[in-house]
């Protein structure tokens, strides 16, 4: 098993005015002068936030059950639906990790909303979840480069809630790591405090696949990321 922890600068994510205008819904020729404005001003209040982190531990005691399509590490059972154990089948260890915004940004979201700036904390709450995944980008980024030259590679990350696999099992995935893990803490409904943060599995292998696109295979119509990741495809084709 091991361990490997990440604290980022908000300057390490590079998140830019266009990519927050994007999953705000503005597509390409808009006019979004008044939204821009208020993104470039609250990026540029995002600089102080100090409490950025990333951290993985890496499992190798693994076993899939192709029969109810469930994976277990440590003896733990995590029922994972079809999707991901599709993606994760193949995998020698895997990697559990968290991965925080920070409590300041939530913080700030729910003053702007008290205070009826619906839309302040609206771009509040979605610049967090962009921190957030950004900071989840750079350390799978660090694991697939650190094992590069063992020949393994890795899968996407994959978290609970998404692509039917039930957000219930947080607490089994929390049972894997250590108290206050990330500095996160998981509510009995299974939400995470602070709630600009994911969890989840990455899968280890040599014969796993990474795939950039797999919005594809998720049925949640409705996720707001499916409308970022088609936008990143479609611009980079």
């Amino acid at each position: 098993m091991r361990n490997s922890t990440f604290r980022f600068d908000f300057k390490d994510l590079k998140l830019n005015p266009l990519q927050i205008e994007t999953v705000l819904g503005y597509k390409e020729g808009e006019d979004t002068e008044i939204v821009s404005d208020l993104i470039r001003e609250i990026l540029a209040e995002c600089s102080v936030i100090t409490k950025i982190k990333a951290q993985f531990v890496i499992f190798n005691d693994v076993r899939f059950n192709a029969d109810n399509k469930s994976v277990e590490i440590n003896k733990i059972n995590f029922s994972i639906h079809k999707i991901v154990f599709g993606q994760l089948k193949k995998s020698e260890s895997i990697a559990v990790f968290l991965c925080t915004a920070g409590e300041e940004i939530g913080i700030w979201s729910r003053a702007a909303m008290k205070e009826r700036d619906f839309l302040r904390g609206y771009v509040y709450d979605v610049v967090g979840s962009e921190i957030v995944e950004a900071a989840g980008d750079l350390m799978q980024s660090d694991l697939a480069r650190d094992i590069l030259g063992t020949g393994e590679k890795i899968t996407n990350r994959f978290s609970p809630g998404y692509c039917g696999w039930d957000v219930a099992e947080q607490h089994n995935l929390f049972k894997l790591i250590p108290e206050n893990y990330c500095g996160i803490h998981l509510t009995p409904s299974a939400l995470m405090d602070p709630v600009k943060s994911i969890s989840g599995f990455i899968g280890i292998g040599k014969n796993v696949k990474y795939n950039p696109y797999t919005c594809r295979m998720c049925n949640q119509a409705d996720c707001v990321y499916r409308r970022v990741r088609e936008n990143k495809i479609i611009n980079s084709v």
